[in-house]
């Protein structure tokens, strides 16, 4: 397989994820479905979790296995390293988000100010968004490793493969980047939405890239785990907003999303990748 094919490859896998981006243009009036849709995105997000944690941890146990000390020592303070960076990282970050969107909406004193919350509201529901985003976009990436590495390897059905599951994959993973915004009743510009999908489903594209060219643990753990980190922060964040609106439609929310993620899964464990 030449490197344009592969690297086209990784470009469908990544594309995908344009599917379920367009729901962020909704702007539903039911405070139910809005909580229901908040839910979805959050069961996606920790099926993936689950997903993540799975891969990032098989580096480790065999290196264990093998007794591969000095192996381990640098994937495990990597794999820390990264979690740890994901997690705490979006905390300071969406500090700083919130400081730069309180000075913009910040018009006045008196009735000036009263636009300052619906706009607060709006802004977290994108920052949450664009959060969900990069976590997506970092797991997205160690995808397109395996696609790169699997190619480069010149097993062409196994790169297939993987490009069918990974689409499936990004196709449900776009609906839980606008989740958030469902939930708030907003409704994304065309010109958010894109940014997002390329955020999220450009590193499939780049990961294939580098993949082509060299095979390193190191790196798929290291993006692994700050994917993993991103993503539990941001789980937390629609919890906290599922608990605000209804939590009982939130966990029936969070139960059909995690069911469709599984799904996904499974249709590329039956196709044999």
């Amino acid at each position: 397989m030449s490197t344009g094919q592969t690297v086209l490859l990784g470009a469908i896998a990544g594309v995908t994820i344009f599917l379920g981006l367009p729901v962020g243009r909704m702007r539903s009036q039911s405070r139910t479905l809005r909580c229901f849709l908040n839910g979805v995105s959050a069961g996606i997000l920790v099926f993936l979790l689950f997903d993540i944690l799975e891969h990032a941890t098989e580096p480790l146990e065999e290196a264990v296995a093998e007794k591969a000390w000095g192996h381990l020592a640098a994937v495990g303070l990597l794999y820390v390293a990264g979690l740890g960076f994901g997690l705490i990282g979006l905390v300071y970050a969406g500090r700083l988000w919130r400081r730069r969107g309180a000075r913009a909406v910040s018009l006045g004193p008196g009735a000036m100010a009263v636009v300052e919350a619906p706009d607060r509201g709006r802004a977290e529901a994108l920052r949450v968004g664009m959060s969900i985003a990069t976590g997506i976009g970092l797991h997205n990436f160690s995808e397109g490793l395996a696609i790169g590495q699997a190619a480069h390897a010149n097993e062409v059905s196994l790169a297939l493969l993987l490009v069918i599951g990974f689409a499936l994959h990004n196709g449900t993973e776009g609906f839980g980047i606008v989740g958030p915004l469902a939930a708030a009743g907003e409704r994304a510009s065309w010109g958010w939405l894109v940014a997002a999908g390329l955020i999220a489903g450009g590193p499939t594209f780049l990961g294939t890239i580098v993949g082509t060219t060299f095979s390193s643990d190191l790196v798929f753990v290291a993006f692994l785990a700050l994917a993993a980190g991103a993503i539990l922060y941001v789980i937390g964040e629609l919890f906290a907003a599922g608990r605000r609106l209804s939590w009982e439609t939130t966990l029936w929310g969070v139960f059909a999303g995690f069911a469709v993620g599984l799904a996904t899964e499974l249709v590329l464990v039956a196709a044999g990748a």
